[in-house]
Formats: structure tokens, C-alpha cells, sequence
């Protein structure tokens, strides 16, 4: 079969029916949408396809001979998971149309006769969440090439993102599991790339997580609900990726000794935060918190001039938060200040920055202890063993994320952390969870840790 260079460009749909007259049908109701279609009057041919041609969605009819639609989409399901399965029944068994749900996952199946319609949008939403994935596994390639740009500005940060494109190839294997998985997964790769972002300014690695950590937890305190928390803390992670693009000079210098023309610039980052996020719906709502970060209540902030309830709450947390670490890492003002100074700075914002209640809830944030943790363990790198499981987030020594709480060790990964101690001749620490108390776990840890 001949393929024209628009045919490449366009979605490939595969259907399949041991009935021609039901192909021709299907030809003509597709070929005018503009997307490619290839056809099969039996599953065997279909197969027969696929291994040559790359195809999009299959359609695929319920009664066949030899093989039948579920036996055909159990097959496309194993050798082509990505693949969008939908299934074509007249048949009145349901227990068959059962059975290719769970043996060929399919996303969604269609009764014979059918309306032309509602094939059709069928198909659109299957097309759409072929695309949706994809975009997904562009996002991760992206993030690899941005790793790799990052390599080239000195020999200490090539060695730091090689381990961080291990671990986000690492990601993206996790990224190819069960849809359940996804949303767990994509927001670890927004930390990891959030501290490759910041590894191009010397001293302030994990800025932008103790920045999300502050704003979803002041979230939190002022009762939003848990997406929306979750989009504060995102928003915090990336509030600075509009700054990609400006030069280091001008990223070295507080905002309050640039002049005119530097401001103006430097205030360009959260729109470009915001265009660099559009393509990607889950996050734009975070996008629009990092848009209004410098946004104030009085309606004298910017981009926008919001003013009062135009400006959500979540977006003052995300503002709060990032305010108040400026003052304290010297972003903002030549002269670092500190704890109970940017504290006493933020105060002086309720009315006219924040609401009132924001800058209550961020006070009683920071006059909580930090937790205690009862049920793990502090060990050193060394005593690391297999089927350990992290209680706390893993930092390295410049405060990057190496692996997420609730991570399970096996021997791999313990041998991986083993080499990054003695190559790199650093000493790492890690919280892990309490196994269940019995005389000999008891004895054993009391033996490596006398009194502390």
C-alpha cells in the first residue's frame, strides 16, 4: 500500500470485519473526516497489518471465523498496548462482549447497527486520548533533551544530570504502567524537574520545593480543596520556569537594585511560565497561579491588576510562599532577612497583598512543629538493605530529590545508592519506615544504635 506524505500526517484507523459491504460502509464514513483507513476482513490480515504499518485505533467486529474480535483484541492489547481498542457487536451474547472487555481491555465498544454519529465521535475521543498519550511521552523526551542541554554548562552538572536522566528514564518506564499510576508519577517528575531547574543557580537548590511545601500547606490551612491544594504545590514546584530564558547576570541580581528595563524584563517570567505550560491541560490551573504570583489584593500587582476576590486564594498561598522565601534567600532585596523578619514583612502585606485570612493561616503554618515521626527509623546509607521502604523524601547534599517517600528498595537500587556514597565520597542519611516490632528487630537496631 502506497502512504502520500498527508496520509502519514494523519491518524491511521484499522477495521476489521469478515463482511466487506460492512468495510465499504466504514470507508465511506471515514475517508471524508481526512483521517488514513486501512482495511481487514480478518483478524489474521489485521495482524498481518500491524506489524507493518503504524496504526492509531482498530475497530474490530465481534463474530469473525477462526478468530473472534475479543481473541483478535486480547492479541492487540498484548504486542500493542498504546493502541486504542474499540469493538463492533451485533452479537446477542453478552458473555462474549464480556469477555473482550477483560481480555482485550477494550476503551470502548459499539452496537451494530450503529449511528454514523456516534461511531464517529467515538472514534474522535479515542483519537484524542491517543493524542493525549502521546503528548505525555513528548513531555518526557523534552524533559530528557532539557537534561541533556543542562550537561553542557560545567563538568560537576553533567555528573549531577546524569543521575537525574537516570531517574527520569526511570519515570518514564513508570509512566508506561497502569493509567492508575500516572497522576502519582507525573507529579514526581515535576519535582525532579524542578530541581534540575534550579541546579543552574549555585545555592538555591530546593528553593522551589520549599516554596510548593509552604503554599500547599497554607492551602491547606485555609480549607481549598485537595486538587486544588495539589495545583498550588505544582505551581510552586514550576514558578520559576519562566526564567529559562534570561540571562544568568540578570537572575544573579535582587529585583529591588535592577533598574526599569531589568524589571520589566525579569516581570516577562510568569507569562512565559504560563505560554511554556499551555499545552498541557493538566496543569492550567497551575499555570495561572504562577501567572499571578506578583499579583497583590489592592489591585496594584501584576500582569493583571487583579483586585479583591478576583484573585483566588490559592493564588495568594502560591504568592505568600514565594514572597517569603525571596526575603529569605535574597532574591528580592540585597539584604537577606530573617525567619521572624520576612515574617514580620509578610504581616504588613494583609490588607493589601493577601487577605487577612491568608497571612493568618501562613502564620499558624509556620508556628506548627514540624511533625514528629514516630514510626521510622534514621539510618546511614550504609546500612541500607533490600525491601527497606523510604519514610521521608531522599535529598542529596545539594538538595535535589533522588527518590520520593514510600519508596521500596530492592537490591538494585540499594547497590545504585551504595555506589552514589562512595563514588561522590558524600555521607547520605535516610529515614525509613519502622518494620513491626519484634526481639530480634529490636536487638539488632539497639546493637548498630546505642542511645542516642
Amino acid at each position: 500500500m502506497t502512504v502520500t506524505a498527508s496520509e502519514a500526517a494523519s491518524p491511521t484507523i484499522l477495521f476489521v470485519d469478515d463482511e466487506p459491504s460492512i468495510l465499504s460502509a466504514l470507508r465511506r464514513l471515514f475517508r471524508p473526516e481526512g483521517y488514513r483507513v486501512l482495511l481487514a476482513e480478518s483478524a489474521t490480515a489485521a495482524l498481518a497489518l500491524l506489524e507493518t504499518e503504524p496504526v492509531d485505533l482498530v475497530v474490530s467486529d465481534m463474530r469473525m471465523p477462526v478468530m473472534d474480535g475479543a481473541q483478535f483484541l486480547e492479541q492487540v492489547r498484548r504486542r500493542w498496548p498504546e493502541l486504542v481498542r474499540i469493538l463492533l457487536t451485533g452479537y446477542a451474547d453478552i458473555g462474549a462482549t464480556i469477555a473482550a472487555i477483560n481480555r482485550g481491555e477494550i476503551h470502548r465498544y459499539i452496537a451494530k447497527p450503529w449511528e454514523d454519529q456516534d461511531l464517529l465521535l467515538v472514534v474522535r475521543e479515542g483519537l484524542t486520548r491517543r493524542r493525549l498519550e502521546q503528548e505525555n511521552r513528548h513531555l518526557q523526551r523534552l524533559t530528557a533533551a532539557q537534561n541533556e542541554q543542562l550537561q553542557s554548562a560545567n563538568a560537576e552538572l553533567e555528573r549531577r544530570v546524569l543521575a537525574r536522566t537516570q531517574e527520569i528514564a526511570q519515570i518514564n518506564g513508570f509512566l508506561e504502567q497502569a493509567y492508575a499510576e500516572l497522576e502519582q508519577q507525573f507529579l514526581l517528575s515535576l519535582d525532579v524537574f524542578a530541581g534540575l531547574l534550579e541546579l543552574r543557580e549555585g545555592g538555591s537548590a530546593g528553593h522551589s520545593r520549599r516554596v510548593a511545601l509552604l503554599a500547599r500547606r497554607t492551602a491547606e490551612r485555609l480549607g481549598l480543596d485537595p486538587p486544588t491544594c495539589q495545583d498550588v504545590f505544582s505551581a510552586g514546584l514550576l514558578h520559576e520556569i519562566g526564567k529559562i530564558g534570561l540571562p544568568d547576570a540578570l537572575l544573579r541580581k535582587p529585583v529591588s537594585t535592577m533598574n526599569g528595563e531589568e524589571q520589566a524584563r525579569y516581570r516577562q517570567h510568569n507569562l512565559n511560565a504560563e505560554a511554556a505550560l499551555l499545552a498541557l491541560p493538566r496543569l492550567q490551573r497551575a499555570a495561572r497561579f504562577v501567572r499571578w504570583q506578583d499579583e497583590r489584593i489592592d489591585g496594584r500587582g501584576l500582569p493583571d491588576g487583579l483586585a479583591g476576590d478576583e484573585l483566588p486564594r490559592a493564588a495568594q498561598a502560591l504568592s505568600l510562599a514565594v514572597h517569603y522565601h525571596g526575603l529569605l534567600s535574597g532574591r528580592l532585596a540585597a539584604k537577606r532577612l530573617g525567619p521572624t523578619e520576612a515574617a514580620a514583612v509578610i504581616k504588613q502585606g494583609a490588607g493589601l497583598r493577601y487577605e487577612p485570612a491568608v497571612v493568618a493561616a501562613f502564620q499558624q503554618v509556620l508556628a506548627e512543629a514540624p511533625p514528629e515521626v514516630e514510626s521510622d527509623w534514621l539510618i546511614a546509607a550504609a546500612e541500607l538493605r533490600p525491601g527497606m521502604v523510604l519514610a521521608r523524601d531522599l535529598l542529596s547534599p545539594q538538595g535535589t530529590l533522588l527518590l520520593a517517600a514510600g519508596f521500596c528498595f530492592d537490591a538494585h537500587k540499594v547497590r545504585q545508592i551504595h555506589e552514589f556514597i562512595e563514588r561522590g565520597g558524600v555521607r547520605l542519611n535516610l529515614h525509613v519506615r519502622r518494620p513491626p516490632p519484634t526481639a530480634a528487630t529490636e536487638a539488632a537496631h539497639e546493637s548498630a544504635h546505642p542511645a542516642r
